[in-house]
């Protein structure tokens, strides 16, 4: 209920405006005309004294009802902001990784100081394109894909390679890199790699608002910890190799309906103009994304693809998710940018990452489609 309170205090103080302002030069018209008369009798005086009372009388309840409604707002801020805090420490205190990841309720950005900013912030992770892409409103700096094309719901879906262990984890140690990160570092190498385009100002208010969000949406859980649901499902590795070619007859079957033909992605019914994700070709990901590692891919669609597919109910056999990766990573691509300083120390890469060179003799095409067996130390 309380994200309907500000919408319909919004459309009930313009009704009252509206009604008043009318009512106002009704009584105005009213007075004018009785004003005017030569020797006005005392039944126009009279009048003339009601419609100033009368515009008294509408005056003042109006005044205090508007009041009333500016205070009730602020008490159901200060109402949100305790509870978000109170829930904020029992969830902490109680935090134990067997119970399955939550994103908090979107409403509970009320109770927050920085409300403006975590709202901007989500609405850059659901609608990248729209600020940043080729037409963006803000720069011109990715691909036209959107943050959650990745990230599922804004970040916020259990196993939907989601943000709730960011927060809590950064800055940190990556072995892509050989150095420690900041979150800031997280999302620009998304907009560089995943996204094909640049980085934004690390400091600047499209960053701030992403970091924001992603603060707000994992702030429930304890510093050093990921709780149950975070990132990608991990899949058992098949042992045979990856199948393109049986991959291709499941995106025929169970992808193409919202992803093309062409795997361009196709509009989306009733979105003004908003597509399905392209999995492959100049305006999808690169070739340095995390999901052009197969085992990455194949645990992404086994939990969340195709369209109704979740962890507790997937649509997709663990095969068919191996196959369904190695097709579409199969696919013409951006390159990778990243080859010269990815994997400083190359005992770090893993398993699945498709470039050499490697600390062992087998092929980057046994890297990138397995059989994984006998690799794996």
């Amino acid at each position: 209920m309380s994200e309907l309170f500000i919408p319909l205090a919004l459309i009930g103080g313009i009704g009252l405006l509206l009604v008043l302002t009318q009512l106002f030069r009704k009584l105005d018209r009213a007075n004018a005309i009785l004003a005017q008369e030569v020797n006005p009798s005392s039944a126009s005086l009279s009048g003339r004294a009601f419609l100033q009372i009368a515009k008294w009388y509408v005056y003042l309840p109006a005044t205090v009802i508007g009041f009333g409604m500016v205070v009730g707002y602020q008490m159901q801020r200060n109402a949100a902001a305790t509870a978000m805090i109170e829930q904020k420490g029992i969830a902490v205190a109680k935090f134990d990784t067997t119970h399955l990841w939550q994103a908090p309720e979107l409403a509970s950005m009320l109770g927050e100081k920085n409300y403006a900013e975590i709202q901007y912030g989500y609405d850059l992770i659901s609608h990248t394109a729209d600020y940043l892409g080729p037409q963006g409103t803000v720069a011109t700096v990715s691909n036209g894909m959107n943050c959650q094309n990745c990230h599922l719901a804004a970040g916020s879906k259990p196993w939907g390679n989601n943000y709730s262990a960011v927060a809590a984890t950064y800055p940190k140690f990556r072995a892509r890199s050989g150095a420690q990160e900041t979150i800031a570092k997280r999302v620009n190498d998304c907009f560089q790699r995943s996204l094909n385009g640049k980085g934004i100002d690390s400091t600047g208010k499209e960053m701030m608002a992403i970091i924001a969000y992603i603060e707000w949406l994992g702030g429930y859980v304890p510093k050093g910890r990921a709780p149950k649901g975070a990132g990608l499902t991990k899949l058992k590795y098949l042992t045979r190799a990856a199948k393109p070619d049986s991959g291709r007859v499941v995106f025929v079957n169970k992808c193409q309906s919202c992803h093309g033909t062409d795997g361009q992605g196709l509009e989306m019914p009733l979105s003004s103009g908003r597509r399905y994700p392209p999995l492959w070709g100049a305006n999808s990901y690169n070739e340095a994304a995390g999901l052009f590692r197969l085992s990455s891919f194949a645990g992404y669609v086994k939990s969340n693809m195709p369209f109704g597919a979740s962890f507790d109910s997937p649509q997709l056999t663990d095969a068919e998710a191996w196959d369904v990766a190695a097709f579409v990573n199969s696919q013409p691509r951006p390159k990778h940018l990243f080859l010269a300083t990815d994997w400083p120390k190359i005992e770090g890469k893993p398993i699945d990452h498709p470039f050499g060179p490697y600390r062992d003799s087998f092929s980057e095409v046994r890297h990138k489609y397995g059989p994984f067996g006998g690799m794996v130390k």
